[in-house]
């Protein structure tokens, strides 16, 4: 089995298998990975099988003695194809093992692929991290919304967007970005003291290269703006990356109507809206205010685990040794 590090000239088949692959989203297409290439040392690996078969793909960056899958995204575990066996991840998790340690990095830290990423069953990579012995790191808390059978929305929920109803709010798909950006961004400041993980700029460049798939929704009281949502649009999942609102909108009920429109017409036919997570400090600090409000709207709770491999414990053939 073969380990290769990514470059430049297998981008194209990069691409081709994270399309293809049972678990690939648009986030790990080299178009969005590479677009903070200046600040993360990118050591993404390819694996391949003694024929030169591509088996499976890990999106990761460098740092120091750290392999991490990777640190701009929010989830990059291996990536693989539908014909990708749990007998098959234990050899391509150990040979990159091997690759790491034979490199002098110390630790892997591995963030997994959530399921409702998945378009086929994809956790094969779950049971080599138990074998191998990986240390639980950091288990944030999605909220969910399952489409098969979904779970009625909170009293509370409902009268507020019947409440925004009355109000004369709307909902609309908007191109620009600004408006909103400016209303986030003094939301994260007042409350957090803190910046929107991508600047403007960023945003409006992966936009422009994933129009399909990332999307401004905003509520609006004549030309006011009340409130919005940024979208990551894939396959089965409508994530939430960013939202904001108002004081006006809070009072209205604007974001109450506008997930409202998002659940019920938008993307009614995707199995699961993920209200993105609602956890602080590496997950050991839950935020109640808005664990309720999502749960409100009838969402439930995935797990989304990270892990740690200590290399330097690493013992060569140890997944072969658990196949009878």
């Amino acid at each position: 089995m073969d380990v290769q590090r990514y470059g430049q000239h297998v981008g194209g088949e990069w691409d081709a298998f994270v399309r293809a692959g049972k678990n690939g989203t648009f986030l790990l297409l080299r178009d969005y990975m590479d677009y903070h290439a200046d600040r993360f040392r990118d050591h993404s690996l390819l694996v391949r099988d003694a024929e030169g078969r591509l088996l499976a793909v890990l999106p990761a960056h460098e740092d120091s003695a750290h392999l991490v899958s990777h640190g701009g995204l929010t989830y990059g575990g291996f990536v693989t194809g539908a014909d990708m066996k749990t007998p098959l991840m234990l050899a391509v998790f150990e040979a990159v093992a091997e690759y790491l340690r034979d490199h002098g990095f110390r630790e892997w830290v591995y963030k997994t692929i959530p399921h409702i990423y998945h378009r086929h069953p994809a956790e094969e990579d779950r049971y080599a991290l138990f074998l191998a012995g990986a240390a639980l790191a950091r288990r944030d808390v999605l909220a969910v919304v399952d489409r098969r059978d979904r779970v009625p929305y909170q009293q509370r929920r409902t009268r507020a967007v019947q409440k925004a109803r009355k109000q004369g709010l709307t909902v609309v798909e908007e191109p620009a970005l600004a408006e909103f950006w400016g209303v986030l961004a003094e939301n994260l400041r007042q409350r957090h003291d803190a910046q929107p993980v991508h600047t403007q700029a960023e945003i409006e460049l992966l936009r422009a290269r994933f129009p399909a798939n990332i999307r401004l929704f905003t509520c609006r009281k004549g030309e006011s703006l009340l409130g919005g949502v940024l979208i990551y649009e894939s396959a089965l999942t409508a994530h939430v990356q960013y939202i904001a609102s108002t004081e006006e909108g809070r009072a209205c009920g604007a974001l109450d109507l506008l997930f409202d429109a998002l659940l019920t017409c938008t993307f009614a036919d995707k199995p699961y809206f993920d209200f993105g997570i609602s956890n602080e400090d590496a997950g050991r600090r839950l935020n109640r205010g808005l664990i309720d409000q999502k749960e409100g709207f009838g969402a439930r709770t995935v797990a989304h685990d990270h892990y740690t491999l200590d290399l330097t414990a690493w013992e060569p053939g140890r997944l072969a040794r658990a196949m009878s």
